[in-house]
């Protein structure tokens, strides 16, 4: 794997957060995400899992740093890959884990970084279940709701929404989790390795974005179904 890095330097910076966005076949959301983003953290790596649509590319040209997979391992190693790249900076306190696809806000992700910043807690998962701003598919909400429960049932820590990808964590949380599942298992892991750990934790409320463009991907449903096979299968 590589990394490069060229981009403006943002106006407005968080020194001390690297922002991790897993990134495959995404090269016509990507660039905007990562604007986005730049404007209010300085540090955003994208973890480039094997994409041959240019993603990386349009990533790169949009002020990320790069670091490549030669082929798709995986959501759950694009985030490990993106952990280790951050904890290389000695500087880098907390780090947030943000989609590619233009659903997440940026706005969410500052406000609990800054919940991690005054000590609340060591892990902050967002939850789009926890105010009216997202309006989620009736399916895609009974499919979600079904994995919540299972993995509150399995993991001891009790989530209104344990499958959301932005969260947000301090840097003893980050070196004491090692994700093993690859693909959309990885979000249990998380909450159970969080669990195990002993990390304190909170949830903070999200909005998701469900736009054309991940409709038209058949992302909102396919993925919920993805998610709760390999939760319980993993």
């Amino acid at each position: 794997m590589s990394a490069a890095t060229t981009g403006p330097t943002p106006a407005a910076a968080t020194d001390d957060t690297w922002v991790v966005v897993p990134l495959y076949q995404e090269a016509t959301a990507v660039g905007e995400v990562v604007r986005e983003l730049r404007q209010t953290f300085a540090q955003v790596v994208c973890v480039d899992d094997g994409s041959t649509d240019g993603s990386a590319a349009e990533a790169r040209r949009a002020g990320a740093r790069v670091v490549r997979h030669c082929i798709n391992l995986g959501q759950g190693a694009a985030l490990q890959t993106g952990f280790d790249f951050a904890l290389r900076d000695p500087a880098a306190r907390f780090v947030v884990t943000f989609d590619a696809d233009g659903q997440h806000r940026v706005a969410d992700a500052r406000a609990m970084v800054e919940r991690l910043r005054a000590g609340e807690a060591d892990v902050v998962f967002g939850s789009r279940f926890l105010d009216g701003r997202t309006e989620v598919p009736r399916l895609r909400r009974v499919v979600l709701r079904s994995a919540v429960h299972y993995t509150n049932l399995t993991t001891g820590v009790r989530l209104t929404d344990a499958h959301n990808g932005l969260r947000a964590l301090s840097r003893r949380a980050v070196g004491s989790l090692r994700i093993t599942h690859h693909r959309m298992a990885h979000a249990s892991e998380i909450v159970s390795l969080v669990g195990r750990s002993g990390l304190s934790w909170v949830e903070h409320p999200v909005e998701i974005r469900y736009t054309d463009y991940s409709r038209a991907k058949g992302q909102s449903l396919l993925n919920s179904v993805n998610i709760l096979v390999e939760t319980i299968l993993g």
